[in-house]
């Protein structure tokens, strides 16, 4: 222990002798471990941690848990989601689960009171059956939470738990806030239970206020749908196995029962369209233990792909430092001869070097981790794309830390050990002399050469890579939309909490803002919509009129019922026909406006207008008078193909289409000044009704750029890396070349002392400098055509093997390359003949 602790204080002391060295290995290495464990947070947050419940392992859901909303057709091929008749069916049935639950696809943003009355106050709530604490092993903080009693009567337990977060944050963790009231949609809730202060959830990256009953659902979402219909479908279902039932013997249980309940529901004759559809009908029963995730879904490839960079960007730090470190080996060699001349053992000396290296990966360690923690804030805050930041715990855990601990001694190894061995690979008698040239003739240079070429490598493969993610962010940024963005504000209103219950309240309610709010200075149109860009859609089979058989191609439609002034401020221009007006009320025909895509799919061969379609089945393809074609536009996401969309007026609403007279966003053109026209449109509303809440206000533009916020994020900081490879491996080339020309310096004198130029000299070290160099990329381009095979889901508008980008990258590295190379060369040809002969 005493020999250790020499070694450790020697080794400080080493490192303080060359502080240059130092703050590079240190800098480089600690921005490189830090950026490792930034994103490791994120994909342990989304894809490796488990949830905070008893023996997650044990957990399963039925299908992948990747849809949101709801359907009522009869299930066929692969079923994601399901109605509570069938959860309650299959809770009976099956033989391999302890315990089967049910949750609502989607959360509740409602609108509600505490107390006895007060200021409306958002509320995100999820509808969860009785057995859903149960079936995770969640014990309460405090009160109790469901039971499968408080799930069995339709309307008839009001009953909320509330998470551990709100409980902090909105009553100040209140001993007494068992039995407080919540009054939501009209209705008063008893708060029975706080979750602990771990539990979440099932979602990750969404954490609820409170959850409330199953059988409350009628109560909260007051439209069409009930939830004692056996097909309208909105529900995951989570359950545990059985002790030692396996996933796949769950699959063909679950599976099995699932068509004996469909045949049931089919009656004793059922059609042959429902045969078939049982027959197909599948669920894919999968391992639930990390959980529910959108979020995952969407940015775990991303993540693994921005993983990778790093892991190349650590490597190409370490090859650097080792790349140093056996330099600074080398120019230590004559103190190792004097060590070991006087009896030290080569062990303890690699041990003394290692120990250096050691010291400089654990001082990286520290200064990652607190980059880390910078760098998890502004990555989250940047992934929220918004002000309210996605409820996902980044912070280091147990097993974060240990990867940061893990990969600071990986580094220690790879960038200490070889030097370290090679460095007291020394034979006493040249060291011990005057002078440098025995040493010199010592230095194995293939090593480092291998290192140069490897740093190049790989500074060629992220070069490559940030080129094509950020020509595919700009393909993305010129994508046009079809609407016009600038100069809109996106309201999100909750017309629930008006206590409106019917479509002729609601719809008078919409009419007299979008009049109000069109007559206000400086609004040029305003007009509801139930969806905006990004934000979910609705479609169903469409089906012209004369068409009795499925066609060829795709009858799938999307639709939104929206005001008479929305196409005005989205700016959507009518190409032909007309748009809404007055005279498109709930008694009159019921007509439509289509996009392009419709008009062209749907109605080939002439114009759309006076044609007419329905919706679901051949029967009702008479229903509805295209009355206008509107231009194309992009609903979901920027490179989506292209939809048919039709939209109706929704003084139409007809109850059968099952959507309910709930129009949650408002559009309104303005000029001028944004905040002033949010502030006018905020008092406007609240005149009209002072119960209709506004919980939030964008422009449309905000929207349009949130919606490539990841493609942005992974650009930017595959750009980032990719620089910062490239420096680290310009750094390397440049102190290999500046180390060798120092150590050939009485060569270079001789050879101008005989009559060579300072040009031949400069194109000697030169000529070296620009082979690896070449061989470097030689080697990096080929391996980045094979890589980019896994990034060509995440490009638009362009392939993983574009040779524009490579061909660009290519230049780009070999330019600053060269530059590195040149600035020591340059010094080489400036030496004094006579100084360097005397150099030995």
């Amino acid at each position: 222990m005493g020999s250790l602790l020499q070694d450790l204080k020697y080794g400080l002391r080493m490192l303080g002798k060359s502080p240059g060295l130092t703050m590079v290995a240190l800098l480089s290495l600690a921005l490189a471990i830090g950026a490792n464990t930034a994103i490791f947070s994120f994909v342990n947050a989304l894809i490796l941690r488990s949830l905070p419940v008893e023996h997650p392992e044990a957990l399963v859901i039925f299908g992948p848990g990747l849809a949101s909303g709801n359907s009522d057709g009869f299930p066929d091929d692969d079923t994601w989601l399901f109605s509570y008749p069938i959860y309650r069916e299959m809770q009976q049935r099956n033989q391999v689960f302890s315990g089967v639950a049910a949750l609502s696809s989607f959360h509740n943003d409602l609108h509600g009171t505490v107390g006895g009355g007060g200021d409306l106050e958002r509320m995100e709530a999820e509808l969860v059956s009785g057995t859903y604490f149960d079936v995770l092993g969640v014990k309460p903080e405090r009160g109790r939470l469901f039971t499968d009693a408080d799930d069995q009567t339709l309307g008839g337990h009001p009953f909320a738990v509330i998470s551990y977060k709100w409980w902090s944050s909105r009553f100040s963790r209140d001993p007494a806030v068992l039995g407080k009231s919540l009054t939501l949609a009209g209705t008063v809730y008893t708060v029975i239970g706080v979750t602990p202060p771990s539990f979440f959830g099932t979602t990750v990256g969404d954490a609820p206020d409170l959850w409330l009953p199953l059988q409350m659902h009628d109560l909260i979402n007051r439209g069409p749908h009930k939830i004692s219909v056996k097909f309208y479908r909105s529900l995951d279902i989570i359950a545990r196995l059985k002790p030692g039932v396996s996933v796949a013997k769950a699959n063909a249980n679950v599976n099995v029962v699932f068509k004996d309940i469909l045949r049931d529901y089919a009656g004793p004759k059922p059609s042959e369209e429902h045969t078939k559809d049982i027959q197909k009908a599948h669920i894919q029963v999968l391992p639930a233990a990390n959980g529910i995730s959108f979020l995952r879904d969407q940015f775990q490839k991303p993540l693994w792909m921005l993983m990778a960079i790093v892991a190349l960007v650590l490597l190409i730090a370490c090859a650097n430092i080792a790349n140093l470190l056996l330099a600074r080996g080398t120019a230590r060699q004559r103190e190792f001869a004097v060590r070991l001349a006087l009896g030290a053992r080569r062990a303890r000396l690699i041990r003394q070097l290692f120990l250096e290296s050691l010291l400089l990966a654990a001082l990286a360690c520290v200064l990652g981790i607190l980059f880390a923690s910078w760098a998890n804030r502004f990555l989250l805050a940047v992934v929220s794309a918004g002000p309210n930041i996605i409820p996902l715990d980044v912070t280091p855990d147990t097993r974060v830390l240990a990867f940061t601990v893990g990969v600071s001694l990986l580094t220690a190894v790879l960038f200490g050990m070889l030097p370290a061995l090679r460095s007291t690979r020394v034979e006493l008698t040249p060291s011990l002399k005057e002078g440098r040239g025995a040493v010199a003739a010592q230095v194995p240079r293939s090593l480092g050469r291998t290192l140069i070429i490897s740093q190049v490598a790989i500074s060629m493969v992220l070069l490559v890579g940030a080129g094509l993610f950020l020509r595919s962010l700009v393909n993305l940024a010129r994508v046009n939309t079809g609407f016009n963005a600038e100069g809109v504000l996106l309201f999100n209103l909750d017309s629930h909490a008006t206590g409106y219950t019917d479509e002729a309240h609601q719809g008078s309610l919409y009419r007299q803002v979008e009049e109000r709010l069109s007559a206000l200075p400086g609004v040029k149109a305003a007009g509801f919509t139930q969806w905006t860009f990004t934000l979910g859609g609705w479609n169903e089979p469409a089906w012209p009129e004369g068409m009795s058989a499925r066609p060829a191609f795709d009858i799938t439609a999307w639709y939104d019922p929206v005001g008479p002034g929305y196409f005005a401020a989205m700016g959507l221009p009518i190409l032909v026909g007309r748009g809404f007006g007055p005279e498109d009320t709930a008694s009159s025909p019921r007509v439509a406006v289509i996009n392009e895509t419709m008009a062209r799919r749907f109605f080939p061969g002439g114009s759309a207008i006076g044609r007419r379609f329905g919706m679901g089945e051949p029967a009702h393809s008479h229903d509805v008078e295209v009355i206008g074609v509107v231009r194309d536009a992009k609903y979901q996401s920027l490179d989506e193909e292209p939809r048919a969309m039709a939209y109706y007026p929704y003084a139409q609403y007809i109850p059968d289409w099952g959507i309910g007279l709930y129009l949650p966003h408002l559009v309104v053109r303005y000029s001028g000044d944004p905040q002033a026209a949010a502030s006018e449109v905020r008092r406007t509303i609240g005149e009209i009704n002072s119960r209709l809440p506004i919980w939030s206000v964008e422009t449309l533009k905000e929207r349009v750029n949130n919606s490539i916020v990841f493609p942005r994020l992974v650009a930017e900081l595959s750009a980032f890396f990719g620089g910062l490879a490239v420096f680290l491996a310009c750094l390397g080339i440049y102190g290999s070349t500046a180390y060798a020309v120092s150590r050939r310096t009485n060569e270079i004198g001789i050879r101008m002392a005989l009559g060579a130029r300072q040009v031949d000299v400069l194109r000697m070290v030169m000529r070296e400098t620009v082979a690896l160099v070449g061989v470097g990329v030689g080697i990096g381009v080929p391996v980045a055509l094979a890589s980019g095979r896994w990034a060509a889901s995440l490009l638009y508008g362009l392939k993983a093997t574009d040779l524009a980008t490579i061909l660009v990258a290519v230049l780009a590295l070999l330019a600053v390359a060269a530059f590195a190379g040149f600035l020591p060369a340059r010094q080489a040809a400036k030496v004094d003949p006579m100084v360097a002969l005397r150099w030995e």
